[in-house]
């Protein structure tokens, strides 16, 4: 049997998925929203981040893993997430929603002063454990995303794919698209060589996407 490269996260098994479950059931809130670094909380927990392009479905994956449908605002005008949202994930987490990158419904001046906020962020927050890049099913990796996952890699801070809306792409299609996202992953060495593939909508890979947050430590 072939072993191939960024395999599929296999679904947790019931004790470990409990304990995402349980993570993800007790208080998540909002914190603040962070337009300069020293408006970040104080380093007093680990916490993972989201990062990915404009409009990849960001907002929706978060609010699925929460299970409250409001906590990260869902938009279809891309780029309406201008700072950096903190939430708190019971009292040991943050989770943190990053700007959008690339295409942004804003004024350049806008778009280049948080795309500066984001690098500084990924570049120097010492608690920051996984970043997990999003990537839509239906698109793979774009020039914009290798330039997060190069920032990363410099970085030293691992990251995983998550691939997004798996609904909209049809199970026989879906092998060529995770054959470019593998690719692009390979030459990215702070990549996790694992990739969960999710819909907000489906529910698909919610429940494994909770464990992995639980069991970082």
């Amino acid at each position: 049997m072939i072993t191939l490269p960024f395999p599929l996260v296999e679904e947790p098994d019931p004790q470990t998925a409990e304990k995402g479950r349980l993570l993800f059931a007790g208080p998540v809130d909002f914190v603040k929203g962070v337009v300069a670094m020293d408006g970040l909380p104080d380093a007093d927990r680990i916490e993972v981040c989201f990062a990915g392009r404009s409009n990849v479905g960001k907002s929706s994956l978060i609010n699925a893993l929460t299970g409250r449908k409001g906590i990260a605002r869902a938009s279809n005008t891309p780029g309406r997430t201008q700072e950096i949202n903190y939430f708190s994930l019971g009292e040991e987490r943050f989770l943190v929603d990053l700007p959008g990158y690339g295409y942004a419904n804003a004024p350049l001046a806008v778009v280049e002063k948080w795309q500066r906020l984001l690098k500084r962020y990924l570049s120097g927050r010492q608690t920051l454990r996984r970043a997990f890049v999003l990537v839509d099913c239906r698109h793979g990796v774009k020039p914009v995303d290798e330039e997060i996952m190069a920032l990363l890699d410099s970085s030293a801070v691992t990251f995983q794919c998550v691939m997004t809306k798996a609904d909209k792409v049809k199970e026989s299609d879906r092998e060529a698209i995770l054959t470019q996202v593998r690719a692009a992953l390979s030459k990215h060495p702070a990549a996790f060589p694992e990739i969960v593939m999710t819909s907000s909508e489906k529910g698909d890979g919610i429940a494994t996407l909770r464990a992995i947050i639980a069991g970082l430590v």
